[in-house]
């Protein structure tokens, strides 16, 4: 796979090796929290929502950090708005004549 790159093996064992960062440690104990409190809220926290949940739990975290773990991570909110009928089509109010009938030809102008 080196060759197949053009990297030297020793490159690549030591980027193997090397110790996981303190900020990836931080997001990995964040993450472990954000999963939690997806589980305990129905799958319903938006980024600002869980940053304040976070914080409650003395969590040092932003809203940008949270909102970005919580996508690259796939734990994005559900919407559950009910969808709202605004058209009323049993009024007793006059209906207009269709005259037309869908025929919009016109011999002259000001016809239709």
């Amino acid at each position: 796979m080196c060759q197949t790159m053009s990297v030297n093996a020793r490159v690549s064992k030591n980027y193997r090796m090397r110790p996981i960062s303190q900020s990836q440690r931080t997001d990995i104990g964040l993450l472990a929290n954000i999963r939690d409190q997806f589980v305990q809220n129905h799958n319903c926290y938006g980024r600002i929502r869980m940053t304040k949940a976070l914080k409650d739990l003395g969590l040092q975290v932003g809203h940008r950090r949270a909102g970005s773990l919580v996508r690259q991570n796939g734990k994005s909110d559900t919407r559950t708005h009910k969808h709202k009928v605004t058209t009323d089509s049993n009024h007793k109010f006059n209906i207009a004549p269709n005259f037309l009938d869908r025929d919009f030809t016109a011999d002259r102008p000001n016809q239709k």
